[in-house]
């Protein structure tokens, strides 16, 4: 009887040392491979470049650097391009004005000397921006949450390559019009039309695995698929589904060539072996990512890269990985 208690009570250690781990996201979820059209609008106004005003670069002379994200106008918070020209236009008499930014998550502040130009009209010697659209692909809806994943990678500034800190953002309706096929060296890209007003959902996260928001649509709870775990994963064919005419959902073979669980977003890297795809696109296109890469019935990931140099092979994201980051 003492030899059962203790194995008893080793047992209930054991269990409380490592309790079962509740997911927050659904075991089955229904598969993307939409073409989708993405706008974002940023928290604040980034700089994405410099112009000389009378040969001085005012700009980078007041200590902006690239991505800098501007918040406020002499105090006055401003969240658009728009607001930051009606809180300098209310500057008064004075040719210098406060800027309060951040950069790398410290709240900086600077003074700005502005000069006017032959119009009367104030330059800051700032390229700025504060919206970012472009298109790419769904990849999962969770039919219990309602919490959508798509691209399987952040959005990023081309210019600056920043991280784009969101105030808020939509995913809509865009129709794939053409292709401009990729080649070594060269990735191609889709070409869509907009439907803005055709809205699926919100975009409230923009992080490393993806974009995250409520999707606001419709979709048949009988599509959902199982969730295929990191050690699901094999070297060998698969699948990704994605959009390459008009607004028309395909599966497409690929290998499965390798699967790395230490990388943070490159875990899966697979060859594209579709011959219809290859002739459409010539391997792995930008409008691509978050195309969910499908084996054995099971959703596994999202495409997320070309592999510049050899087209055809691209890196794709657990969707473990983007399940997670979506759900927190």
């Amino acid at each position: 009887m003492k030899r059962k208690r203790i194995l008893h009570f080793l047992i209930l250690l054991a269990l409380l040392l490592h309790p079962s781990v509740a997911l927050a996201y659904s075991s089955k979820i229904i598969p993307g491979g939409e073409n989708i059209g993405i706008e974002l609008h940023s928290d604040g106004v980034l700089i994405v470049g410099f112009y000389k005003v009378n040969n001085q670069y005012i700009g980078q002379d007041a200590g902006f650097n690239l991505g800098d994200r501007i918040i406020k106008i002499n105090d006055q918070k401003v969240d658009s391009i728009d607001e930051m020209v009606q809180a300098i236009n209310e500057k008064g008499s004075s040719d210098k004005i406060k800027i309060t930014f951040i950069r790398d998550g410290a709240t900086k502040t600077t003074t700005l000397n502005l000069i006017k130009d032959n119009n009367d009209v104030y330059k800051t010697g700032l390229f700025v921006k504060d919206e970012i659209s472009g298109i790419g692909t769904l990849t999962y809806i969770d039919p219990e949450s309602r919490i959508y994943g798509a691209l399987g990678h952040e959005i990023t500034e081309k210019n600056t390559m920043a991280k784009i800190e969101i105030k808020d953002g939509k995913i809509f309706k865009s129709s794939v019009i053409g292709i401009q096929k990729s080649e070594n060296g060269s990735p191609g890209e889709k070409t869509a039309q907009f439907y803005r007003n055709d809205v699926y959902g919100n975009i409230k996260e923009n992080e490393q695995s993806g974009i995250f928001g409520t999707y606001g649509g419709t979709f048949d709870i009988n599509d959902a698929m199982e969730v295929g775990r990191h050690n699901d994963v094999q070297v060998k064919e698969a699948t990704i589904r994605t959009v390459i005419e008009n607004d028309t959902v395909e599966d497409f073979k690929i290998n499965i060539l390798k699967v790395d669980s230490e990388s943070k977003t490159k875990n899966i890297l697979f060859e594209i072996t579709d011959e219809r795809l290859l002739n459409k696109t010539g391997g792995v296109i930008q409008g691509m990512s978050g195309s969910p890469i499908i084996q054995d019935g099971k959703i596994i990931g999202a495409v997320t890269h070309v592999i510049v140099n050899d087209a055809k092979k691209g890196y794709g994201i657990f969707i473990t990985r983007m399940l997670e980051e979506g759900e927190n």
